[in-house]
């Protein structure tokens, strides 16, 4: 059957965006509905804050799609992280060796903006704002969608429909209902609140621009990103009841005395920090995986629909543009018809979208509580050195899921784990880099690891 050259995106997100405007740029119309008003008005709500952490594959899917340049502006580089003790002591850590190894911090909101411009400047693009996904009946093919303003319920054909509505996608959930994508959404017992730190005067940051800060606490954390106006997006994650909770913190004066405990030198900075920890809204955190992620020809879940991960590794929105390239690739590659390009789009992502949930949910543990442990830094110091010196062998496993778009996450994953047996095996005994035998360890490695193609 010959592939239709219409495409119906159900998602106005970064996802949903980022696909519209590659497709377009193929020379494919797409029609795009998304349930919110257009966040470009006057009237349009502010929605969540939570910055995004942008990294190599989230910049291959931006540049594949000729909006990179557009979104440069918007992004505040980071090294490292910046470790905050409860006695105000801070360490920072680099991410990487190169100058290059750096991550961005970028505003959801503002980033979401400039992609919905691309979008419409590449043309044959169509975005209906006020229409959100109902539903999906798979005997008739149909997608259902609700003109808000109108009150209107109204059908889209499938041919095809790819759902990119989000972590708590209706169209996943419609599937899910009929039997087709075998889906599974788990909660952490931990949530999140967002809260701020304004500039300071003539615009000047609080706290160092180019790191991620964080207040590791053990079962709880603080994290802070920068934005190009000189102020602080943070994110408070605690368990959501229990001793120490945001059930706990239900009046001003637990949170404010929780805050100048926990967090002093960044307490006072914050905007009315007590206040917005108790009235801020409480986020969710959780992994969504499926089986499967399309049915037939008809309809592909994609980004946070197919597999929303925690936010911990900083790799929701990157994984997500990396469906898009790929998806791109295999539909330049094949002129097979979508249940082909569907199926092919599955085979090769789903096993990258389950490694990196696994990765993500490690790393929370690793930001919370592993950073304050003294082999941790040792450890990183010898994957540094064992990298200087087998580059084509052994990278961090950190730097292949931030810096390398061209090793899949599953690799990262597999060899991470090699390499962690090994970091801990040679660190077990030393208390510094000196005291470890480094050839020795290099030597392991060498045995250990095959080269890998990366620059």
């Amino acid at each position: 059957m010959m592939r239709s050259k219409h495409v119906n995106i159900l998602g106005a997100g970064q996802c949903g965006t980022l696909l519209a405007t590659m497709l377009a740029r193929k020379g494919m119309t797409v029609s795009l509905f998304e349930r919110n008003i257009d966040p470009r008005g006057e009237f349009a709500a502010a929605g969540r804050s939570i910055n995004l952490a942008l990294s190599a594959r989230g910049i291959n899917g931006l540049n594949k799609a000729g909006a990179l340049s557009r979104v440069a502006p918007l992004l505040v580089p980071m090294r490292g992280r910046i470790v905050h003790e409860v006695d105000g002591s801070t360490e920072f850590l680099p991410y990487g060796q190169r100058d290059d190894e750096q991550i961005y911090s970028a505003s959801r909101g503002e980033l979401n903006k400039i992609l919905l411009d691309a979008a419409e400047d590449a043309g044959n693009v169509e975005i209906h704002f006020g229409h959100a996904a109902t539903g999906y009946d798979a005997t008739a093919q149909k997608a259902r969608v609700l003109d808000i303003e109108a009150d209107n319920d109204y059908e889209i054909e499938a041919n095809p429909v790819i759902a990119a509505d989000g972590a708590g996608s209706v169209i996943r959930n419609a599937l899910d209902d009929a039997g087709t994508v075998g889906a599974s959404e788990i909660l952490l017992a931990h949530g999140y609140k967002e809260l701020a730190i304004p500039a300071g005067p003539d615009g000047a940051f609080q706290l160092k621009p180019d790191a991620l800060h964080i207040w590791p606490r053990g079962e709880f954390m603080l994290i802070a990103l920068p934005n190009p106006s000189g102020d602080f997006t943070l994110t408070l994650f605690l368990p959501k009841v229990g001793e120490t909770s945001f059930a706990s913190l239900n009046s001003e004066q637990a949170a404010a005395q929780f805050m100048e405990e926990q967090f002093p030198d960044v307490a006072p900075l914050i905007t009315d920090a007590a206040r917005t920890v108790v009235e801020n809204p409480l986020g969710l955190l959780g992994t969504v995986r499926c089986r499967h992620w399309h049915a037939g020809g008809n309809v592909l879940l994609i980004g946070d629909a197919a597999h929303a991960v925690v936010p911990f590794h900083g790799q929701g929105m990157n994984l997500a543009f990396e469906d898009c390239v790929v998806l791109e690739r295999i539909l330049e590659a094949s002129a097979a018809d979508w249940q082909d390009v569907f199926s092919n789009f599955e085979n090769e992502q789903h096993r990258n979208a389950n490694a990196i949930a696994d990765m993500a949910l490690e790393n929370y543990i690793e930001m919370r509580d592993t950073v304050l442990d003294p082999k941790f830094v040792l450890r990183k110091k010898l994957a540094f050195e064992l990298e200087r010196r087998l580059p084509k062998r052994f990278i961090p496993r950190y730097s292949m899921v931030m810096f390398h778009a061209e090793i899949p996450y599953s690799v990262a994953q597999q060899r991470g784990e090699v390499q962690e047996k090994l970091l801990k095996e040679f660190t077990s005994d030393a208390d510094e880099l000196g005291q470890i035998d480094i050839n020795a360890a290099a030597a392991a490695a060498a045995e250990l690891l095959a080269p890998i193609e990366a620059t």
